[in-house]
């Protein structure tokens, strides 16, 4: 999953990224309003962290542009302020959740997990496919009873096919929902992870490869239908 937070206190953000991050997630930065509402326009983000302090472009005034733009993506809305009247202030204005600063790391986890579980995504927290288990919460995943050693991005990488079984992901889209700014669109970089989760997913082949148009999770017996490329 691919989150972007919109904060202007670059080290609360940092710090709120690299625990994302360490969780499986691919996490961009945004440290004003008008920065968040171009990086929401050009990426299909699954979920915003939108603090309501932002400069250039107000929190809440980002959060009423998105809802009017049609757009389906997950508001986590911060604020330093606890009054009732800017939490509802902020519902009111397309916000899905609310959290109010200080916080602990732990509780926006819990936030950003249980708002992708009731959200646009898959809502179970185990995804199953065939024999195959990812338990989205504990990043731990199974086949056929067997433990996967997966790094974090491999974890990321299979779960994302895992919320989207028999459905052909390209090169585009996995970047887009596994990869933060940082990778090199041109680099192979997605091909040496897709390879390492085959091996480590074993036999019988569940991750295929379709020719010139991605990857897809799927189960049954059998070689891929279009090649191994």
């Amino acid at each position: 999953m691919r989150l972007l937070i919109a904060e202007d206190n670059l080290q609360l953000a940092r710090t709120m990224q690299r625990g994302l991050s360490e969780n499986a997630f691919a996490v961009d930065i945004a440290r004003d309003g008008a920065d968040a509402l171009y990086r929401l326009s050009i990426t299909s983000y699954d979920l915003v962290i939108l603090d309501l302090g932002l400069p250039e472009v107000h929190g809440m005034e980002v959060c009423r542009q998105l809802r009017e733009s049609g757009s389906p993506v997950l508001i986590l809305m911060l604020t330093a302020r606890d009054a009732t009247t800017d939490r509802i202030a902020g519902l009111n204005a397309g916000a899905d959740d609310y959290l109010t600063k200080p916080f602990a790391f732990g509780e926006l986890l819990a936030r950003v997990r249980a708002l992708l579980r009731r959200g646009t995504v898959t809502a179970a927290a185990t995804l199953t496919v065939a024999d195959l288990l990812v338990d989205t919460v504990r990043q731990r995943a199974t086949r056929a009873g067997r433990d996967l050693e997966l790094t974090t991005k491999e974890f990321a990488l299979l779960e994302y096919f895992a919320r989207n079984p028999g459905r052909v992901l390209g090169r585009a889209g996995l970047f887009e929902h596994v990869w933060n700014e940082t990778l090199d669109p041109t680099s192979n970089v997605i091909e040496v992870y897709v390879q390492r989760l085959r091996r480590k997913l074993g036999a019988p082949p569940l991750l295929r490869t379709r020719r010139g148009a991605g990857y897809v999770l799927l189960p049954g017996d059998g070689a891929d239908e279009h090649g191994d490329a």
